[in-house]
């Protein structure tokens, strides 16, 4: 099948049904974000490199399960982001495909900071090459590829940032989404853009993932249960001339 039959199909498919597929794979990032977040919290212990390397080798089929589902995160995510473009198009094409030039340049910069969680694996498969370095030094090697996922991972969040930001003021602007969301997703864009300063983002963390969460949930269920109101959907896109 060639692209422009692809690009056709696509087009055939209904706002609704576009949303409701956004809300789903909105849903499965949410989820599987979380799942694996939860994972690390487990494996990592802070400052000791020792017991880090220990727990990476005595759990490592757990550690690559957890890899695997970090690139499904990312999968679900891209396609989210692709759908919610041209969900949005009605309401500004430039403005959409900024959020999702944002949205897609923090999957990439997370796509990067995958690779340092995996690197421990490398690290710590005492392959004979690796024989000239101490344990220690292996171990401490193992727990800086964590701390540079962690500061990769700040990094995308602060495109993520961006994202939401822009995705809230088109949510809010639009006619056939509920203006609540588009609050709901610039305040937590808002909170992820305090990773421009990781101290004061490390301190409120807590806070900031909630919210989010609470604001991604919202979004995602709304989408997968309702969709969008067709009717305004399509006056909307009418208007735009798309």
């Amino acid at each position: 099948m060639s692209t422009i039959a692809v690009s056709e199909r696509i087009e055939e498919v209904s706002p609704r049904t576009k949303a409701r597929m956004a809300g789903g794979f909105y849903l499965a990032t949410i989820l599987t974000g979380v799942f694996t977040q939860q994972f690390i919290s487990h494996l990592v212990v802070s400052g000791d490199a020792a017991a880090t390397a220990a727990n990476i080798l005595s759990h490592e089929s757990v550690f690559r399960l957890g890899f695997a589902v970090y690139l499904v995160e990312l999968a679900c995510q891209i396609t989210m982001t692709a759908l919610m473009y041209d969900l949005l198009k009605p309401v500004s094409r430039s403005s959409s495909l900024l959020a999702a030039i944002f949205g897609l340049n923090g999957c990439a910069v997370k796509i990067l900071s995958r690779l340092f969680f995996f690197a421990p694996l490398l690290v710590l498969s005492g392959a004979h090459y690796l024989s000239v370095l101490s344990a220690e030094q292996l171990h401490a090697l193992a727990l800086l590829s964590f701390r540079v996922d962690y500061h990769a991972e700040a990094i995308a969040m602060v495109f993520f940032g961006f994202y939401a930001l822009l995705k809230g003021y088109l949510v809010f602007r639009s006619t056939f989404l509920p203006r609540i969301l588009g609050l709901l997703s610039a305040v937590g864009g808002l909170g992820w853009l305090t990773y421009l300063y990781e101290p004061l983002a490390s301190r409120m963390a807590g806070y900031i993932v909630s919210f989010a969460i609470v604001a991604a949930f919202s979004t995602a269920l709304w989408l997968l249960v309702f969709g969008v109101n067709e009717q305004r959907w399509r006056e909307q896109a009418k208007a735009a001339g798309q």
